[in-house]
């Protein structure tokens, strides 16, 4: 019984998250909450693969772990916001708090306009 729940909430959580062109809904909201307070700890790699791309291996990956244990906080935080919040369009149109949207998006190719992808100077 409880394999069956998991995976039928899995499944909802999947339907919820792959809203299109990153439309912004409160379905969104809430799915984005959940991954937030459940993969927090991807934070860590997540910041060493980010600051290694901006800094370079020998700056990145130590910086990157300190930032990536602090994140933790942040985005559970932030998480529990948007999971209990996600019926109210606070902040307007439901855009997300933190970037990236989601913490396993560090780990895709950056574009240059995105955040993940600019050079600090």
């Amino acid at each position: 019984m409880a394999f069956l729940r998991l995976s039928v909430a899995l499944a909802l959580l999947a339907l919820l998250v792959a809203a299109p062109a990153r439309a912004q809904t409160a379905p969104r909201k809430l799915g984005r909450g959940l991954a937030a307070m459940t993969t927090s700890f991807l934070e860590v790699p997540g910041n060493m693969v980010a600051e290694t791309r901006a800094e370079g291996p020998a700056e990145g990956i130590p910086l990157g772990f300190a930032k990536g244990l602090g994140m933790i906080v942040v985005r559970t935080l932030v998480g529990v916001y948007e999971f209990v919040s996600a019926p109210f369009p606070a902040p307007a149109g439901y855009r997300p708090i933190i970037e990236p949207e989601f913490p396993w998006s560090y780990f895709q190719e950056p574009s240059p306009r995105s955040p993940l992808g600019r050079r600090r100077r």
